[in-house]
């Protein structure tokens, strides 16, 4: 098979740099197609971004996406109508609008993931299964560090992550969530999930799910230290989606986790 043909969104972004030296890097990826929210009056790597049109993404054969939810949606919509395969990197959905996310995955694929690292994925995993197996004599909470830059909290991953425990628990997510703490220094445990967010420095990004009973504490954690963790992981993404059917796919699927 010869290369896969890429497209950008949010290129001028820190993830859509990111994604641009990791797709130029790959020798089985060409970059076709870079876009942006606004008109940028210089080419990058040749190519000059445009914005989000039939004609921007008619060369690609899959889309990467690491913007904002009203973008990702405007990006698929466009995708739906090309039949172009899409890998979402975005976060911050509200579950309105992670419905239509899974409409548009019956007319095309879509690799939806809160995070593209391996190691976070792993982390999912392990979460699902202590949760299922701590039972509910123990309560739960999940905290997060990032950079300054990063607008929404909870972190896509610290949801994704608060889902681990209510999979494990064979509950409801949204009726499991409890509060969403902000740049506090320590937060409660709660019969519901809290979630507490850090924004500082520079920092790539800091997980962690902690489960106690009162007399012991269990903790899960993940840290990275490089941005091209995700970038990667997403032009990863992008090579394993080329050859599936519609639907709405997860890094756990690529990684093959049960």
């Amino acid at each position: 098979m010869g290369k896969i043909n890429l497209g950008i969104t949010g290129c001028m972004g820190r993830m859509g740099q990111q994604l641009i030296k990791s797709a130029i890097k790959d020798k089985s990826t060409k970059l076709v197609a870079l876009t942006e929210s606004r008109h940028i009056n210089k080419k990058i790597r040749g190519i000059r971004p445009e914005l989000n049109t039939e004609k921007a993404f008619s060369k690609a054969n899959v889309i990467i996406d690491f913007t904002i939810p009203k973008c990702t949606l405007e990006v698929l919509k466009i995708a739906a109508k090309l039949k172009k395969r899409v890998v979402i990197g975005t976060t911050g959905f509200t579950k309105k609008e992670e419905d239509l996310i899974k409409k548009f995955s019956k007319k095309i694929p879509i690799l939806k993931a809160g995070n593209m690292s391996l190691g976070i994925n792993l982390l999912m995993y392990l979460t699902e299964i202590t949760s299922a197996s701590l039972g509910t004599n123990y309560l739960s909470k999940v905290f997060e560090v990032h950079h300054k830059h990063k607008k929404d909290h909870p972190s896509g991953t610290a949801l994704m992550l608060g889902k681990g425990i209510a999979v494990g628990k064979k509950k409801d997510f949204y009726k499991l969530m409890g509060k969403k703490y902000f740049n506090k220094k320590n937060f409660p445990y709660g019969k519901k999930i809290n979630f507490n967010s850090i924004r500082k420095g520079e920092i790539i990004g800091e997980h962690e799910v902690t489960f106690s009973s009162g007399k012991e504490i269990i903790k899960l954690n993940h840290e990275a230290f490089d941005r091209a963790l995700y970038s990667d992981g997403a032009i990863t993404a992008a090579k394993w989606l080329i050859n599936k059917k519609p639907g709405l796919y997860s890094m756990r699927n690529l990684l093959n986790f049960r």
